[in-house]
């Protein structure tokens, strides 16, 4: 087992018999009269993932001694958030592989998943009025909200060279950072936690979560396609100005600049190769994993206040995990 795999086995511990819970849930939940839903639902269920946003719903909720199992409903309608997002991003970016399997667009077809998504969405807010709690409605409702904006703004940004970093980091607040925030959020609400520490909670998520995006954009040029479960160069073949090659526009050299400007507007990855090592030897790729290790740092940083338990152990860890994957 690699030292990845290990710390992600560490972290889950805790919470092992919850995720078994959780994973009941889900499938339960998913269930449909309509034979497709079932079909594509299970497709994507089935493919894994890390399932971290369930994650931090349990260990938030744990760390602040949740009582019942209010929050496995949680982290299950947080799952289903997130898968609607990615059916929905899949479309919008024609992407052909996930998780290391066709996407469900590539298999069902672009209609079908962009259906079988709003169905889960709205699955999703069928449980969070079941859950009945107006301030968990209020934080999922709004967070929904940004992710969408963050979605069109993404959209607005894609072959666009003059992109900065600050456009950027605004997309993955919304896009990526907010349902991380909404997940520590409504697992510290769900046990009952002070004010004081809701807010650490939400500054834990936004931190990592950003954390996570930036290393996302790490490996979209430096990881290999088996291990990260897509395909390499992805972000260049969509136009994406991500923030390697946003620091490359600035710091790299006439000729590297002129490449990264044409690549990024006619969304070319025939070049890769050439983009690849301007990234590494300009030290863009060093550049954004300082900056993935110092939101990591502002993650565990919000916690270290809060009382001794296996569940914040865990939350520490995950911040390490964030920034020292290779998937």
């Amino acid at each position: 087992m690699s030292a990845t795999l290990s710390t992600q086995a560490s972290i889950l511990q805790p919470i092992a018999a919850d995720m078994e819970a959780v994973n009941h849930l889900i499938r339960q939940q998913l269930n449909s009269d309509v034979p497709l839903v079932n079909q594509i639902s299970e497709y994507i269920i089935s493919a894994g993932g890390k399932r971290i946003r369930p994650m931090l719903v349990l260990l938030t909720a744990n760390a602040h001694a949740c009582q019942g199992n209010i929050h496995h409903t949680l982290a299950g309608l947080i799952e289903f958030i997130h898968t609607a997002t990615l059916l929905h991003d899949d479309v919008v970016d024609e992407s052909s592989l996930r998780r290391g399997r066709q996407t469900a667009n590539a298999l069902f077809g672009n209609a079908a998943s962009v259906l079988v998504g709003d169905f889960i969405y709205t699955r999703a807010f069928q449980m969070i009025v079941a859950v009945g709690d107006m301030r968990i409605m209020q934080i999922l409702a709004d967070a929904t909200n940004v992710i969408a904006e963050g979605e069109v703004l993404q959209l607005l940004n894609m072959h666009d060279p003059d992109v900065n970093e600050a456009r950027y980091l605004q997309v993955i607040r919304s896009k990526t950072a907010k349902l991380f925030e909404a997940a520590t959020q409504i697992g510290a609400l769900a046990a009952g936690a002070s004010a004081a520490d809701v807010e650490a909670a939400a500054e834990y998520g936004r931190s990592l979560g950003t954390a996570f995006q930036l290393i996302d954009d790490v490996l979209d040029y430096s990881g290999n396609a088996e291990e990260i479960g897509k395909n390499v160069g992805d972000d260049l073949r969509e136009g994406k100005p991500t923030l390697p090659l946003i620091y490359l526009l600035q710091h790299g050299t006439p000729s590297q600049r002129e490449l990264v400007r044409t690549c990024i507007q006619n969304g070319d990855e025939s070049h890769f190769a050439a983009i690849l090592d301007a990234v590494t030897s300009s030290g863009a790729l060093d550049y954004t994993k300082r900056a993935a290790e110092q939101a990591a740092q502002r993650a565990a940083d919000a916690i270290r206040g809060w009382g001794n338990s296996q569940a914040k152990e865990s939350l520490l860890e995950l911040c390490a995990f964030a920034v020292g994957r290779n998937h």
